[in-house]
């Protein structure tokens, strides 16, 4: 999916294509840590502390809040996906 990461970069262009593919790299890395917390929080919050009703309470919020956040996310990542293939592809 991705072209091999340039090496040296030796012209402008190919400094933009070494940050883009950081970039690329970052993006799923955002993604796993992000679902790793929520999930944290989530077990922490339901499984851990479920006798706590205040925590269980957190632990709904916590989850709207983390469906919201990642649905915004993922449009935002297609979007700009979506130019990148349309106006610079």
């Amino acid at each position: 999916m991705f072209p091999p990461p340039p090496q040296q970069p030796s012209t402008f262009s190919e400094l933009v294509d070494l940050f883009l593919y950081l970039i690329y790299l970052l993006i799923p890395a955002l993604f796993a840590v992000l679902f790793l917390f929520i999930a944290w929080k989530i077990i922490d919050a339901w499984v851990i502390n479920a006798a706590d009703e205040r925590k269980r309470e957190e632990g709904k919020q916590l989850a709207l809040v983390a469906v919201l956040v990642i649905v915004v996310m993922l449009s935002v990542w297609g979007i700009v996906e979506m130019f990148s293939f349309t106006i610079f592809g």
